[in-house]
């Protein structure tokens, strides 16, 4: 019997494949109206499993996620940590010793390459954060809001080089923010001697960064926010007589840090590790430590890995004493903000709307980079001070076209095996936590997130010594591997949110239809679910494709890809090359983004919901 029109049934059964599954009725604490369960959280027409059933279920598709990342990234650091001792047989360290140490602090300008590395990092993720932070607060729920929400997609698709090429195009001496004012304002007819790109701080280095992971966190906060009842927390906030802005900060912020923490961490990581952006707009003597550390690592003299070893150490240590600063930055500021909150004050909104400014300057900046790299891949001659070229030509792409070719395939490869694998390894691993057990994940997936939050260079060169040892450095094996462990976790955040909130009433429909449950996943999830997933792709080509260190060591140097090839002829100063290889770098990601957009427009025209879902 069911329950029609007010009639209460206590129970009935539903049979899926085999197994049947007790629904109760309202009286005994069953369906609730809403399509959830109330009977002490479990779904009712999920089969009733054992506790040992449901391990078991789900752990090995989780155990496969954890493992593809963890053990090139445990086995790297190993093989990382050993030759900081001496110990590396191969190159005849047979005996533990502190003599790569030695070198290393003996290395002149060691001091200053910490500091720069510091200053980058650190200074890139406060200010990134706080741009982000100001910007919403002044304009939350408005049209420059969802502009901006709008203008980050293409920045978000650029990878790290090709911003980096923009920004050497825009800022150097010689580049168009001088050009524009030159000669009539500023009397230069030759570029001016001023150090506005790779000064001794890490200032321009800083700002590059920021360029870059300013857009990346508003796009997580934005989707923090989901969560957070902002509304109903800012009516709350105006009653008490609190600006707008300032109850922003108050109220609504510091419930959508929580979901934020991990990106900004993330954030942190890669700044104080970043190689490719550091080679191009940091200082070249002393370099930031990581441009310090794959120097030596490449060094014809093969003494020079266990110094090099020992600095990857050492940046591994300022890494976790960097998030662990950060973490008593967090406990400090929130001790802060609270005693701001109660104390009832409400000044400081026009300080926060003019600090609201960072981040459209930012993104212009950032926007007006990719431009500038563009319009340099097909200028003609440009001499300085001239503010636009004497003609527009393609000459700079039919003479690279040919060489580009064979980098162009490794990238588009390498980028579709790694995300294609990271998309099977993530549904399976989130697919067997929601149908085996609770719907959130296991505690241990998280273990898949360690490569965000560690430096590369802390395990890149130990990858690369034990693929040396089973015969796999330089293959397409090594290469999709070692682009899998960086692009997955990115697949997976990005994947989670949606698939936490899948509506669960569309997977008890089916069931109650009789399909099983990977036919559930193939004809429901993932159909509704067709733009979080080609979102999730194309984030994963776009970290792909921006793969420097990855690339470096898992190629042996024998496999070359857009980003190591702009890396490589940023050294011979010709910016219509580099124009050309930053709009095909940026062209890679570019492309899936738009794909992803326009896909389900097309399969969903005549559902407007799951346009949007």
């Amino acid at each position: 019997p069911l329950s029609l029109r007010g009639q209460t049934v206590k129970r009935f059964t539903v049979g899926v494949r085999g197994r049947t599954s007790t629904v109760l009725g309202p009286e005994q604490g069953g369906f609730n109206g809403t399509g959830s369960s109330q009977a002490g959280g479990q779904d009712p027409l999920t089969p009733t499993l054992s506790r040992r059933e449901r391990e078991r279920g789900r752990a090995i598709p989780v155990a496969l996620a954890v493992g593809v990342v963890l053990l090139p990234v445990g086995a790297g650091l190993l093989a990382t940590l050993l030759p900081a001792f001496g110990l590396l047989p191969a190159l005849g360290g047979r005996a533990f010793s502190l003599e790569p140490w030695r070198v290393l602090f003996a290395q002149p300008g060691l001091a200053a390459s910490v500091r720069v590395t510091l200053v980058a990092g650190l200074g890139a993720t406060v200010l990134s954060l706080a741009a982000v932070a100001l910007f919403c607060a002044a304009a939350h729920a408005s049209r420059p809001f969802r502009w901006a929400q709008a203008a980050v997609a293409p920045i978000l698709a650029t990878p790290h080089v090709a911003l980096a090429i923009g920004v050497l195009a825009l800022a150097a001496p010689s580049g168009i923010a001088a050009r524009l004012f030159s000669p009539w304002a500023t009397g230069w007819r030759q570029p001016p001697d001023l150090t506005t790109v790779g000064d001794g701080w890490g200032v321009s280095l800083m700002l590059g960064l920021a360029l870059k992971e300013a857009p990346y966190l508003l796009l997580m906060l934005v989707a923090a926010l989901n969560g957070v009842p902002t509304a109903r927390l800012l009516a709350v906030a105006a009653g008490l007589g609190q600006p707008a802005p300032v109850a922003w900060l108050k109220v609504v912020f510091p419930a959508a840090y929580r979901q934020l923490r991990l990106p900004v961490l993330a954030v942190l990581a890669y700044a104080l590790s970043a190689v490719d952006v550091a080679l191009l707009l940091g200082p070249s003597s002393p370099p930031p430590l990581s441009v310090l550390v794959v120097r030596w690592f490449f060094d014809p003299d093969l003494a020079r890995v266990f110094p090099a070893a020992a600095a990857a150490c050492l940046l591994l240590v300022l890494t976790a004493a960097a998030v662990a600063a950060w973490l008593a930055a967090e406990r400090a500021a929130g001790a802060a903000g609270r005693w701001w909150a109660s104390s009832g004050r409400t000044g400081g909104a026009g300080l926060i709307r003019l600090g609201g400014w960072m981040l459209p300057t930012l993104l212009g900046a950032a926007v007006l980079s990719l431009v500038v790299a563009a319009l340099w891949s097909v200028a003609g001659p440009w001499r300085f001070p001239d503010a636009l070229p004497a003609r527009l030509d393609g000459a700079a792409w039919a003479a690279q076209v040919a060489g580009m070719a064979a980098p162009f395939r490794t990238t588009l490869g390498a980028a579709l095996a790694s995300t294609g694998l990271a998309l099977v390894l993530s549904v399976a691993a989130l697919e067997a936590a929601a149908r085996h057990g609770p719907a959130a994940r296991p505690r241990w997936l998280g273990l898949v997130y360690v490569p965000l939050l560690a430096p590369q260079l802390g395990f890149l060169f130990g990858v690369q010594v034990a693929l040396l040892w089973l015969g796999l450095d330089g293959g397409w094996a090594a290469l999709v591997w070692a682009h899998l462990v960086l692009v997955l976790p990115y697949v997976l955040l990005s994947l989670q949110g949606p698939w936490a909130a899948l509506d669960p009433r569309l997977v008890r429909v089916a069931a109650c239809l009789g399909a099983s449950p990977n036919l559930v996943l193939l004809r429901v999830k993932l159909p509704v679910l067709l733009r979080p997933v080609l979102a999730a792709a194309a984030v994963g080509v776009a970290v792909s494709a921006g793969q420097y260190l990855a690339t470096l060591f898992a190629g042996g140097g024998r496999m070359a890809t857009l980003a190591t090839e702009a890396v490589t002829l940023a050294s011979g100063g010709d910016r219509r090359v580099l124009g050309v290889y930053a709009v095909a770098q940026a062209g890679v990601p570019l492309l899936f983004y738009a794909v992803a957009l326009a896909v389900p427009r097309l399969v969903w025209r005549r559902r407007a919901a799951l346009r949007g879902a």
